[in-house]
């Protein structure tokens, strides 16, 4: 058993969950910053798909994961987070999700219908969500407290236990710190939402600096030898 892989079981995230139990795969679509991605504390390699309840962890890479549905995730350096049956536990580091994907921290579930959002987990379990365009609907994972819904342009802070700390609005410095940052920069990648985001941005935070992302191919009509042209 590797040094990585005791750590992980130690830290409890091999362990069994209800709402963690086998069920989602996500492959691994790009590694940036030297091979320093993990797949249950082995060297991961591209193309390679992790099930769950298998943990993806990073040390001084990036990556970027396809899931099944059809979303993207991209981790930050020094992440660690666990497949699931309905969503992805983040249990420290940063991930940027493109489409339909719920996450979950410790004590939180993100449900989206399709957005684009940061999760961010310090080592204490504190979390922080940032949502970039979309909604997310965050509820405890117990308790009653109510469901709380963050809007496009609004950062909710959670404490360790789930408590809300505060909704705040996300500023253009806020956004262009993040777009300039480790989850856009550097990557080949497409982004599944990325048309919904950047169209959020042009008519709503005006003087952002949009980072140019590759399209996904579109099927071409035909007898034509080009895809179908994509306009703003």
């Amino acid at each position: 058993m590797t040094c990585r892989l005791a750590l992980l079981l130690a830290s409890g995230l091999l362990l069994s969950s209800p709402a963690l139990a086998a069920g989602e795969s996500a492959t691994v679509q790009e590694i940036l910053d030297g091979n320093q991605l993990y797949i249950d504390g082995t060297q991961a390699k591209l193309k390679q798909a992790a099930q769950a309840p298998q943990v993806i962890s990073t040390g001084d890479s990036r990556g970027q994961l396809g899931f099944e549905s059809g979303a993207v995730g991209r981790i930050n350096r020094q992440s660690l987070l666990r497949l699931g049956s309905s969503c992805f536990l983040l249990n420290k580091g940063q991930i940027l999700v493109s489409g339909k994907q719920d996450g979950c921290t410790r004590s939180s579930r993100m449900s989206v219908r399709g957005t684009n959002y940061v999760l961010q987990v310090d080592d204490s379990g504190a979390a922080d969500l940032s949502v970039l365009e979309g909604t997310v609907q965050v509820e405890p994972t117990e308790g009653k407290a109510a469901p709380v819904t963050v809007q496009a342009g609004q950062r909710l802070r959670l404490s360790a236990a789930g408590l809300v700390l505060g909704l705040l609005k996300l500023g253009l410095g806020d956004y262009q710190s993040i777009l300039d940052g480790p989850l856009f920069s550097g990557y080949t990648g497409s982004l599944p939402s990325f048309a919904a985001l950047e169209s959020y941005l042009r008519l709503n935070v005006p003087g952002v600096n949009i980072p140019s992302i590759p399209i996904p191919a579109t099927p071409s009509l035909p007898g034509l030898s080009l895809p179908i042209p994509r306009f703003f």
